[in-house]
């Protein structure tokens, strides 16, 4: 008899579909509650299509047997992050309340340690789960640095773009898409990201400290990517070395 392998891909993207109608929720909530503007609106229901798209194409490839509790708090998130970057688009043309926005983005970071935990303590841990929790992040953090530079100027996009900039180094330099060893620091870091760009982004220091703050999440993320990627460079060199012809042992002649 033969076994019944069809995969049904129905479950998980309702859920996927589900996040982006809630994403669209939080925006109309939002738009009514600010009188949101043409570009906070058109941000905000495009990044709840990207989100809902590009998550929909990843669960049919790795096909898993169901989305999961992990997941479904990183769409919660998620979520959250699309009506931060709507408020930050919206920011270009008017003001938006800084209180709705240091909300919305202290409710995302504070999930940010939660779908880990979950995923842990249900063994649901899964490589695209992770992924989506790492896109998650650094989609935060590339919006906080847009907000933050409108106050401190262009130089604090470096924080929001340097992940980007390594993924796209990483397609001329493949030796920079080896795994790294775990690392507390590099996660103390990352975490530290969200916490110091909201600081600065909520305006409640003085414009040097803010400056400051700012300064020192740069500095952080500098410290943490040039550490990994002199890693990098140094195993690819000795994986070179000892796959070179040069390395290998000569082996010995035997007398007949």
């Amino acid at each position: 008899m033969a076994l019944n392998n069809t995969y049904d891909a129905r479950p998980a993207q309702q859920e996927t579909a589900v996040g982006a109608a809630v994403q669209i929720l939080l925006l109309a909530l939002i738009g009514t509650a600010i009188g949101m503007g043409p570009a906070g609106w058109l941000s905000g229901l495009a990044f709840a299509f990207a989100t809902w798209a590009v998550l929909s194409r990843a669960l049919h490839r790795s096909r898993p047997r169901s989305f999961g509790a992990a997941n479904r708090v990183t769409l919660g998130r998620a979520t959250l992050v699309g009506g931060v970057t709507a408020l930050v688009a919206d920011s270009f043309q008017s003001s938006p309340p800084v209180s709705l926005f240091v909300g919305l983005t202290a409710v995302a970071l504070i999930l940010d340690g939660v779908d880990g935990k979950v995923a842990r303590r249900t063994g649901t841990s899964t490589p695209l789960g992770a992924r989506f929790d790492m896109e998650v992040d650094a989609f935060l953090i590339l919006v906080l640095s847009v907000y933050v530079s409108m106050q401190l100027g262009p130089w604090v996009l470096l924080i929001g773009g340097m992940r980007y900039v390594f993924v796209a180094a990483a397609k001329v330099w493949p030796w920079l898409t080896a795994a790294l060893p775990p690392s507390t620091a590099r996660k103390t870091v990352a975490a530290l990201q969200g916490v110091l760009l909201l600081l600065a982004g909520a305006d409640l220091l003085p414009h040097a400290a803010n400056f400051g703050v700012a300064a020192l999440a740069l500095g952080l993320l500098v410290w943490s990517f040039g550490r990994d990627v002199l890693w990098l460079y140094r195993t690819s060199r000795v994986e070179a070395s000892a796959e070179s012809p040069a390395a290998r042992p000569v082996p010995e002649l035997v007398a007949g």
